[in-house]
């Protein structure tokens, strides 16, 4: 590594995280609006389709968490 590989390093960790790390709040809106969505399947009746949904909605936060 030579002195300007370590400036762009320390450039980086004072500017923060890349945009694309930021963006990982839109699974927990996605994740959000189909539990509520298969919360609303359940009270109408479908609960089988209303059950799948929330496991898929549990699934998704899941690996938001452990940063997949």
């Amino acid at each position: 590594m030579s002195v300007e590989d370590d400036f762009g390093l320390w450039e980086r960790e004072l500017r923060g995280p890349a945009p694309e790390e930021e963006r990982g709040g839109g699974m927990v809106v996605v994740a959000a609006g189909t539990a509520a969505g298969c919360v609303l399947l359940i009270v109408l009746g479908d609960v089988r389709l209303g059950v799948a949904g929330l496991t898929l909605a549990a699934l998704i936060l899941f690996l938001w968490r452990i940063g997949l």
